[in-house]
């Protein structure tokens, strides 16, 4: 995570970017029956989307919070970002909780 950059952006920003994807070609190589590659990174790995969710961009309400020395340490070490995987941990032990516990 730390050799990671993210980035983000609004939706208007994204509407603004000009697009890279070559639409023609994917739809002649479609036509003729030709797979697309796979990027390096990519070969050999299957990816399990059953589980993906889509998180919207909810307003953050900023607090105070108390953490472990060691436990900020650990998530400050995964370089910028860190206020992010901390909320991930949390939003994850939340959702497990609520299907252990239904109201």
């Amino acid at each position: 995570m730390s050799d990671e950059i993210i980035k983000r952006y609004t939706l208007d920003q994204i509407r603004q970017m000009k697009g890279q994807t070559d639409w023609d070609r994917l739809r002649r190589e479609e036509e003729a029956g030709i797979e697309p590659e796979l990027d390096e990174e990519e070969i050999g790995i299957e990816w399990d989307w059953s589980r993906a969710v889509m998180v919207d961009g909810l307003a953050k309400r900023p607090i105070s919070l108390r953490l472990d020395p060691d436990v900020l340490e650990f998530f400050r070490q995964g370089g910028a970002g860190y206020q992010t995987r901390i909320n991930a941990v949390l939003r994850a032990y939340m959702e497990a909780q609520r299907r252990l516990n239904p109201r």
